[in-house]
């Protein structure tokens, strides 16, 4: 193995068993949450029909595919699986977006401290991996491996694709003082994935481009966990096109498509990052 890959793989967690002291727990409150709000009749009745069928949507998403892969990952974890641990921090990412709209955008329900408890425990469980790794040192050339660069590009083309994509909505809408007509079906006061898309994801993910280009550790830190939450995130927005088309409502399935694209994308680099990074070897 070359030499830059055994100092990357030095990396390690001290006492991985934390990580199902953190996720058990997390899974639990997540199951609660999700059969919940897809048992019970009429759950989420005070919201418009189009966020109710995103919340059984992400309902469904979450109780079986992020559970699932939650509880997976950090038995992983526990078996010293490096790689377990980076696919580990993304799921925890993307619970912690979705669960600030759960927190913030549904109407108060008897679940409103479970979905604080979810945020809070996946909020701890980041900063967890990120104090256990950060100080580690890596060798400047694993910066200029073809895999690193590709990524860290694509990942700079994402968030500017989706800054359009937000703002073609977004300033029509304030230069003609009209509300955008996703909130209008939503219900909703704001659109929150695009506040926390337009002040946190998207300028993250450019942050981690110029980690990458400036060669920094924190960059490889935090690109494997991004991958995971855009894989995870494409899943779940073509899950909702599909949930919100069952409830009747008029969408377009070429942006399910257009996701299921992206996932299988996301897929393919992470798997291809792992692989020249050498993350799956036990440490």
């Amino acid at each position: 193995m070359h030499p830059s890959f055994e100092r990357l793989n030095e990396y390690n967690v001290n006492n991985s068993n934390k990580i199902l002291y953190l996720s058990l727990p997390l899974a639990a409150l997540i199951i609660i949450a999700s059969i919940s709000g897809l048992s019970t009749e009429g759950f989420y009745s005070t919201e418009t029909l189009n966020w109710q069928a995103q919340s059984l949507g992400q309902d469904a998403i979450d109780l079986f595919v992020i559970t699932p892969a939650l509880i997976i990952t950090a038995i992983f974890i526990t078996r010293k699986n490096k790689t377990a641990f980076f696919v580990w921090s993304g799921i925890n990412i993307y619970l912690i977006y979705t669960f600030v709209i759960y927190c913030f955008d549904l109407h108060f329900n008897s679940l409103f401290i479970v979905y604080c408890l979810i945020l809070g425990l996946s909020f701890y469980s980041v900063l967890y991996f990120l104090f256990s790794q950060i100080h580690k040192q890596v060798e400047k050339e694993i910066f200029n491996k073809t895999v690193v660069k590709i990524i860290a590009v694509y990942l700079l083309i994402i968030s500017v694709l989706f800054y359009f994509l937000w703002l073609s909505e977004i300033i029509p809408a304030i230069i003609h003082h009209q509300t955008p007509k996703s909130l209008v079906e939503t219900g909703l006061l704001t659109n929150p994935i695009q506040v926390i898309d337009l002040s946190v994801i998207l300028p993250g993910l450019f942050l981690i481009f110029i980690f990458l280009m400036q060669k920094r550790p924190v960059g490889l830190l935090l690109l494997p966990g991004a991958l995971v939450f855009c894989i995870l995130m494409d899943i779940t927005i073509g899950w909702l096109i599909i949930a919100m088309k069952i409830k009747g409502l008029e969408v377009d399935y070429l942006i399910a498509v257009i996701m299921g694209i992206l996932a299988v994308l996301n897929i393919v680099l992470l798997i291809w990052y792992f692989r020249k990074m050498k993350y799956s070897h036990a440490w």
